[in-house]
């Protein structure tokens, strides 16, 4: 996909969070990749996105968002450091946002791969309560869905399903 969207093997980068794993594909060309280790706050994230942009990059693959919001130093972290409490979301709000709004607003095509986990929910029947299994969720703030242009849910065969898609390409 990043191909396909770029001029050029050296106009793709990758930011890595995920130890390495970029490295698995450099058969397919010659890419640049940016290695993120913790502390994995919103703002480290915009830096290696910015770099990027002055690097004179076209398309920026980031693998994986979800340490950002759930990775040692994102932003779940961040709250518990300040003391967990709901008014330390006002500031750690401020600063997730400022790198969904990076990705959107940047002038590069950013593509963005985001880990899931099983979702669970208590429910009541027959007056007992049990865990019900919901399905697979992101592992990222909810809603960041909404901001995609494009969202492929990729399947373990390897097949993928557009569950949003602004451009109508692939409805």
């Amino acid at each position: 996909l990043a191909r396909g969207l770029a001029s050029g093997w050296d106009k793709i980068a990758v930011i890595d969070t995920e130890n390495g794993s970029a490295d698995l594909y450099d058969s397919l060309g010659e890419y640049n990749v940016i290695t993120l280790t913790a502390p994995f706050s919103p703002e480290r994230y915009i830096e290696a996105i910015k770099a990027c942009e002055v690097g004179g990059m076209e398309v920026v693959i980031i693998d994986s968002i979800t340490h950002e919001w759930d990775g040692n130093g994102g932003c779940l972290e961040i709250v518990e450091s300040l003391g967990g409490r709901y008014q330390d979301w006002g500031k750690v709000t401020p600063r997730h946002n400022k790198f969904v709004q990076t990705i959107l607003q940047s002038p590069l095509h950013i593509l963005t791969t985001v880990r899931k986990k099983q979702d669970y929910a208590m429910t009541t029947e027959n007056g007992k309560t049990k865990v019900t299994k919901l399905g697979l969720k992101e592992v990222t703030r909810e809603g960041f869905e909404y901001e995609l242009t494009l969202s492929f849910e990729l399947l373990q065969n390897h097949l993928a399903s557009a569950s949003k898609d602004r451009t109508g390409l692939f409805v």
